[in-house]
């Protein structure tokens, strides 16, 4: 049975920050643990499981693990063995107590089981999320030793464990307590190898970089994730492999900024156009398309584009282009342009310049109110 995603077992996103993934875990702990679930084995299960994605997610560096390469990343010394500690709380003081009760600790389950799954972080030029494209990716997974055809061994013997008599788990009595632990001569597996394949030295699979071309479709976002079947790690022999899980990170844009299906940008206009009227050329991803300014447009005022956003990936609509005129102020004037503007801004004068500049009026009325307050 493969792993299910760390973030999916907490009920977070990706996005999470330490103090909603604390919530999350104790929430789901104090849920499933074992003395509120007596011989449930479904919730111990679950307990573990929750136990094992807190203890990731919650040290910085093994997230960062996980994000990148998922559950492979914990295999065979990349991840330096199992998860680190989480913090000690309730959830943890049970966990430690129970876990060694049930047979924590990693005891691997019997049977067939399919390979883990596999995360893969693609980072995405808003260009390429918008059109599509297809990219090579480099993924370190396990796959099936050649050698020995996935079996472990070098001579294709493989034998009942005598120490559990392949069941894989032993029973221990420690006063009154009688618990269960997983064999420590196999491992759980309830399985040997007299003679362990000098290739992989027995595990059946070995640690390889797979090179695979992903086709990511238009009009994805951050988030997006784009399944491929039967590319995550290999299983133990006679098993399916798990599958490879690109999620989609769309790096910040020069100009756009993305809001679902739709764009955002600044517009830069003069003085002039803005008192006087004109039309401004602005980018979108389809070319440029003329915008028209009417007179006296204030800085920070909005303009609708329809239809110029980006094309979702799943409704195929397109989104709008929203542009943001801001008003820029002219530097490097040349000796005529400041003696215009200063011609221009003696005809400010008196209570008539009021009229002229709203916003202005708008605020010297607020200040003078606001001195009048303070001084009553």
């Amino acid at each position: 049975m493969s792993k299910r995603d760390y973030y999916e077992v907490l009920g977070v996103t990706r996005t999470a920050n330490e103090d909603e993934l604390k919530k999350a875990y104790r929430r789901c702990a104090m849920k499933y643990h074992p003395d509120r679930n007596p011989g449930d084995k479904t919730a111990e299960a679950a307990f573990k499981e929750c136990k094992e994605a807190y203890e990731v997610l919650s040290d910085g560096g093994k997230r960062r693990m996980y994000d990148q390469h998922g559950h492979a990343a914990f295999e065979q010394g990349m991840g330096g063995g199992n998860p680190g500690p989480g913090f000690a709380d309730m959830g943890d003081i049970f966990g430690d107590i129970f876990g060694n009760i049930f047979g924590g600790g990693g005891a691997r389950q019997r049977g067939p089981r399919r390979g883990a799954d596999v995360g893969y972080v693609m980072e995405l030029d808003l260009e390429e999320a918008v059109a599509g494209v297809e990219k090579q990716i480099h993924v370190p997974t396990l796959q099936g030793c050649n050698h020995c055809k996935g079996s472990g061994s070098e001579d294709g013997r493989i034998e009942t464990c005598a120490g559990c008599q392949g069941h894989g788990q032993v029973r221990m009595q420690r006063g009154p307590f009688m618990m269960q632990t997983p064999c420590p001569q196999c491992g759980g597996v309830g399985k040997s190898i007299p003679n362990p394949c000098h290739e992989c030295h027995g595990h059946g699979r070995v640690q390889e970089d797979k090179t695979l071309a992903v086709k990511i479709p238009a009009g994805v976002d951050n988030g997006d994730r784009i399944r491929l079947a039967g590319e995550g790690e290999a299983g133990p022999a006679g098993t399916a492999p798990g599958d490879l899980y690109v999620e989609v990170r769309v790096r910040p844009h020069a100009i756009f900024e993305r809001d679902g299906d739709d764009l955002h940008c600044e517009v830069p206009i003069r003085i002039s156009q803005a008192a006087l009227g004109d039309v401004a050329r602005v980018p979108t991803l389809g070319g440029d398309v003329e915008l028209r300014i009417p007179a006296e447009t204030q800085s920070g005022k909005i303009f609708r584009v329809r239809e110029k956003g980006v094309k979702s990936v799943r409704s195929r609509q397109p989104g709008d282009l929203y542009c943001k005129v801001v008003v820029e102020t002219p530097v490097n004037l040349t000796p005529e342009q400041r003696s215009l503007l200063e011609k221009f801004e003696s005809t400010f004068v008196g209570e008539g310049a009021r009229r002229h500049s709203p916003k202005s009026s708008t605020f010297l009325d607020g200040v003078k109110g606001f001195w009048d307050r303070m001084v009553s």
